[in-house]
């Protein structure tokens, strides 16, 4: 893909004009107030910059999946309400997003005014990327925002369909975004490392099958870790395991062999006969795991061995955990290697990327994230493009002939 077209408002004079930025505020909300506004906070510097040079913005986004009809319980209303909070500023809240409402909200805007419309998948056509809707949306302003890179993955009239109908610019978090990946996968300083971890292959063959051909060492942990060791004929007793995937781990250490990339296994594990918070458990060699205990951890020897890879490595991309690192004790591994990257970090030894929620909470629970070069707030997205995928709401901007 192509990156070299991507336009930023900076190339653009904005003053007075109305943006249509597509931002992500679908946040967790109970009892109408938001639970997490991490999201909200990440957009803000953006929107501040966008008002201070005089233009009228205008927010979209989806909130849940209300499936193309009005649904209060979906509302933004109480999201703009939070923003607003966050700015110390009033936010304009249209009831709608298409139509008479819209509009008569957005011609009442002032240069330098914020405005969120109604939740876009109130309507079908943002689904399925319909034009006439994408249209709709465009009749409100002058110039379109992608701002919302962790909703880039997905082809819908507000991600792809806007960037055909209005000049299309990429915003700041989007940028981040982007470059950040590309400084972990596109053009590192090696050696290069990635962490990938969770529970199933299953969910991450397209992601080890593009990494292998990008980093020089692969650490695999968490449950996926038990079926590359069952495919090195390692007995894993109880542990959460795909036994049906052991062939395909058996590709992917061939295309790894291939590529020159080293696939990191787990040498020891700390294992458990139950799987709850403060379960009896001991650090096992991998010939010595029990029938009935499980892997829930890398052991003391993996960890120290993992931290000297992270320590002599330039460049990390994190996405998974080394173990069940929400249950106490199972998170040691996890916390050391997440330490030892902030440290090199922070002494500007190290290029530190990660992302993936599991990957976010685990760095918070260590109370590193902030140490980190860059830390995604996108899932799917950020999924997708490690697997090498072209996400529709990056070419569309690429493509923007406008």
């Amino acid at each position: 893909m192509d990156l070299s077209n991507l336009k930023t408002t900076d190339e653009a004079d904005i003053a007075g004009k109305i943006l249509l930025v597509r931002a992500d505020l679908n946040v967790p909300v109970q009892e109408d107030r938001v639970s997490d506004a991490t999201r909200l906070e990440r957009i803000i510097p953006g929107i501040k910059a966008w008002s201070r040079k005089g233009a009228r913005v205008v927010l979209l986004s989806h909130f849940g999946r209300p499936k193309g009809e009005r649904n209060l319980a979906m509302s933004l209303e109480p999201i703009a309400a939070e923003l607003g909070r966050l700015l110390d500023r009033d936010v304009m809240f249209a009831e709608d997003c298409i139509g008479p409402v819209a509009h008569q909200v957005v011609e009442m805007m002032s240069d330098g005014d914020i405005c969120v419309l109604e939740n876009l998948r109130f309507y079908s056509g943002e689904e399925t990327n319909s034009s006439e809707f994408a249209k709709d949306l465009a009749r409100l302003g002058d110039f379109y925002v992608n701002d919302a890179f962790s909703a880039a993955h997905r082809a819908h009239a507000s991600t792809s369909g806007l960037a055909a109908q209005l000049p299309a610019f990429a915003g700041p978090l989007m940028m981040e975004e982007i470059s950040a990946l590309q400084a972990a996968l596109e053009d590192p300083k090696r050696p290069t490392v990635a962490v990938v971890g969770g529970a199933k292959v299953s969910t991450k063959i397209p992601v080890l099958s593009n990494l292998v051909g990008k980093v020089d060492k692969l650490i695999i942990g968490g449950g996926m870790a038990n079926t590359f060791l069952m495919a090195e004929g390692v007995d894993v007793g109880a542990s959460l395991a795909e036994a049906d995937l052991v062939d395909e781990a058996q590709r992917i250490k061939g295309i790894a062999a291939e590529q020159q990339c080293e696939i990191v296994l787990p040498v020891d594990a700390v294992v458990a006969k139950e799987f709850k918070a403060g379960a009896s458990s001991r650090s096992a060699s991998l010939d010595d795991i029990e029938d009935d205990e499980m892997i829930l951890d890398v052991g003391p020897v993996t960890v120290g061995r993992l931290t000297e890879l992270v320590a002599n490595c330039r460049t990390l991309l994190w996405n998974g955990p080394l173990g069940a690192f929400e249950i106490e004790p199972f998170g040691s591994g996890t916390f050391a290697l997440a330490k030892t990257a902030a440290e090199r970090t922070k002494a500007g030894e190290l290029v530190s990327v990660a992302g993936g929620g599991d990957t976010v909470a685990a760095l918070n629970a260590a109370g590193v994230a902030g140490d980190y070069t860059y830390v995604s707030s996108a899932g799917g997205a950020f999924l997708e493009w490690l697997e090498g995928k072209k996400l529709p709401g990056v070419v569309a901007l690429t493509r923007s002939a406008l």
